[in-house]
């Protein structure tokens, strides 16, 4: 599955239930998955490419939404704790839609995130959101690590 990444040195090992991959922020083997194949690019693209800090990433993080029971797929925190960006990785042959988007923007209801990422690897959708101002915009990329950092 080819993605819009650099080539990243990505763990990958067969077992009795199938291929799993080595997720460096879960430090553990998980099951690979379409999905998870564009999670763990997105992972490597934020800290090898983009400079953000291992540390600050959340995979998978449970939350509620509306009474119900959600997983974010990524979520990155600034030095202070505070969430900055939901990641929703979709896998590489899904079309990005307004469902994806909305997903993610859903979990923003609780999270109350500036930026949202809808990916599937091949497309991105980059939203940035003023709570303030009540609005949002589509950006052409992410914003500099030093400005999530903030």
């Amino acid at each position: 599955m080819s993605l819009q990444f650099s080539t990243y040195d990505l763990r990958v090992q067969e077992s009795e239930s199938g291929r799993r991959i080595y997720d460096i922020i879960r430090k553990k083997y998980v099951v690979l998955t379409p999905e998870e194949w564009v999670r763990q690019h997105i992972i490597h693209y934020l800290i090898t490419d983009h400079g953000f800090p291992k540390s600050l990433i959340s995979v998978e993080k449970q939350l509620t939404v509306n009474t119900l029971t959600r997983r974010t797929d990524i979520v990155l925190y600034n030095h202070a704790g505070k969430p900055v960006l939901i990641v929703e990785c979709k896998a590489s042959d899904i079309k990005l839609s307004q469902a994806a988007v909305d997903q993610a923007a859903r979990y923003n209801l609780t999270l109350q995130v500036p930026w949202l990422w809808v990916t599937n690897g091949v497309s991105h959708v980059w939203c940035h959101i003023s709570h303030e101002e009540g609005n949002w915009r589509v950006e052409g990329h992410l914003p500099p690590v030093s400005e999530l950092l903030r």
